[in-house]
Parts: C-alpha cells; structure tokens; sequence
C-alpha cells in the first residue's frame, strides 16, 4: 500500500486487498466525490452507484448479457462482424497494425450492435472510447482531456437521439433499448450508454492484441489451443490476468478502514490496482509467467462481487471464443512483426495502441 500525493489516491496493489475492497463496497463506495469519470461522462452511471441503486440500474441491462442471450441474440453477429474486419486485415496485408485495423473496428462495431445504434462508423465509435477513457483516467487534470470528452459526448448526443426515436416505437434486444424503456431519466441512459462505449470497446480490443502479441512469445500455448479450440477461452482468460486492461479501480472510503493491516481514513481515495493483484504472487504460482493451463483461474480482471464487469461473458465470446481462434485459422502464421514490437499506453486502462502482424 502507499499514498500518492501526485494523484491524492491510496494505492492497494494486494490480492487480497483489492479483493476486498470490491466485495464491500459498504466501505469501499463506489460513488466517488468528485469522480473523473463522471465528469468525463456528463453523469453518474451505474458503475458510480451503490446499493439498490446500482442493482436497479444494472438488472435492466443483465438479460441481454447473460451466456443464453450472447448465444441466441449476438453471437452471429459476433461472427459475422469478425469476418468482415479479417477481410479487412488481409486486405491490409502483412505489416498492418492489428489494433488498428482488426481489434478496434471489430470491438467498436460488436458493441453499436449490442447498444442498438445506426449511422454510427466504428471509427467514431472507437475514438468516443478512448476520449471517455483518457477522461475517467484524467488524474492529473488535462484541459485537453475534458475538451475531448466535451466533443464526443457532443456527438454521442446525436446518435442518442437519432435511437430514442426510433427505439421508443420498435424496441429491441440491445442495451439502449432496455435502458430506454426502464422508465430511468433519459440523463442516466445516457451516462449509462456512454459507460459501455468506454469499457466495451477498451478491454475486448486490448485482449485481442495481447493475446496475438502472448501467443507469438509462447508457440507451445498456441499448439495447444489449435489441439482444442475450447482451449482459446483459457487463452482469454489468462491474457485478462496476466495483461489485465483495467490497471485500476477507484473507491472512496465511507469510513475508516484497513487494509493487510494498514489503516486508511475515511473519505479517502483508494485505487485497486488490479493488474498488480493478478500478479501477486501470494495468490497465483509464478504470477509473472503466462501459463493458461494454470489450475488457479480466479483474478480481478473483470472484477468482482456486484460491480463485475457486465460484458464479461460478450466479451469472452466475442473475443475469446470467435475473433482470436478466427485470427489464427484464417491466418495461420500470424505474428507480431519482430522488426515493428509495436506500443504500449495507457495505466489505468492499458494495453496495445499498435500492434503490426504477419503472416
């Protein structure tokens, strides 16, 4: 643990105590004062409630998530958008950057299907993400920052608009639908939508790259999962604890606390650091080895208790079950490029910026 003048946060970095700062949120609030991301989102979302507030909010959107909907409602079109953006990328050819041309379109163009929006290009789709994303990540306060995040909630806005209208006479399966028609302030949807644009584009294109950029340093771990395309889904899981897309969660203390034994104010800032704890070697044997036949599966990479990341089962299927083994079937050689190692960014939300492949 250690406090943090530069971004005023308690830093946890345990297993065991970022474990329980999730599960309690009765001290660890998730409503945070002054929180960047709400002021990035232009409201609070349910992510940045507690309670029955944050279940009712989550329990109209849970349907649509659960494992039976993803395989009866979205999995083709999972499929279906997968190969497009492969047709995309061997178009591009060898030396094409796979976050550019496959991950990020193929994460952006899944999620406006599973938000029920038209007109909208992946491309725009994507950099609303990242924008919201730099502005719930914005500790140190960037002018920059909060303009972009001005722009794009602009422009989301407008594409809102346009599905209201017509989700309010032809409702559908997606997200906004749900949310629109729960009877919640047209504010929270809103928030709410703006909260899946972020994560929903973030973490499923980072554990595309991560996985191709894990798979080429360890060939006897794709072997393997060629001998069983099941096994692909323990490629995803392992890639989300080993390279986990969200460094950090914020929770802010109700009361005062401890935490492995060090005491913490209330009304503090805390960080989880997330991707230390699934390194933490008090809960995972050789935590810095990438191993996705380890038998000790559970980490933080999507989180825990109430506040679980909603997409995670979208995710896992999108990525995990359908584009990564699509990447390597259609592309047998696939690697990252030697010569181009690609780069890295990001701390809180983190992962590949570029990537370029072969084949």
């Amino acid at each position: 643990m250690a406090w943090v003048p530069s971004i005023k946060k308690v830093l946890v970095a345990s297993f065991s105590g970022c474990l329980f700062g999730e599960q309690h949120p009765e001290v660890f609030s998730n409503d945070v004062s002054g929180a960047h991301m709400t002021r990035a989102f232009g409201g609070q979302p349910m992510i940045r409630k507690d309670g029955a507030a944050h279940a009712a909010e989550r329990s109209i959107i849970n349907p649509t998530l659960r494992p039976k909907m993803i395989a009866q409602v979205w999995e083709q079109r999972f499929r279906t958008n997968a190969n497009t953006y492969l047709e995309e990328l061997e178009a591009a050819g060898p030396g094409a950057d796979l976050n550019e041309v496959f991950a990020a379109p193929l994460a952006a163009k899944n999620l406006i299907d599973l938000l029920g929006l038209t007109g909208v290009s992946p491309t725009d789709l994507a950099r609303w993400s990242a924008d919201f994303i730099a502005g719930a990540g914005n500790v140190l306060d960037s002018d920059d920052i909060w303009l972009r995040c001005q722009r794009s909630r602009a422009e989301v806005d407008v594409a809102l608009d346009e599905a209201f209208r017509r989700l309010r006479n032809h409702a559908d399966d997606s997200m906004t639908s749900l949310l629109l028609h729960s009877g919640m302030s047209l504010e929270s949807v809103r928030a709410n939508v703006i909260l899946a644009i972020s994560g929903g584009v973030n973490e499923p294109q980072h554990i595309t790259t991560s996985s191709v950029s894990l798979l080429t340093q360890h060939p006897e771990h794709l072997a393997w999962a060629r001998e069983d395309a099941g096994n692909f889904a323990n490629i995803f899981q392992e890639t989300v604890r080993f390279q986990s897309p969200i460094g950090m969660v914020t929770r802010e203390t109700k009361t005062s606390t401890e935490i492995d034994g060090f005491a913490i104010p209330a009304q503090s800032q805390v960080g989880l650091l997330v991707a230390s704890a699934n390194r933490d070697a008090t809960k995972f044997e050789n935590p810095d080895l990438f191993d996705p036949r380890r038998p000790e599966r559970r980490h933080l990479g999507f989180g825990s208790g109430n506040h679980m990341c909603a997409g995670k089962w979208a995710a896992e299927t999108a990525i995990g079950r359908i584009a990564v083994p699509a990447l390597y079937e259609r592309f047998p050689g696939l690697s990252t490029d030697p010569a181009n190692p690609g780069t890295w960014d990001g701390w809180a939300f983190r992962g590949y910026a570029s990537l370029p492949v072969i084949w």
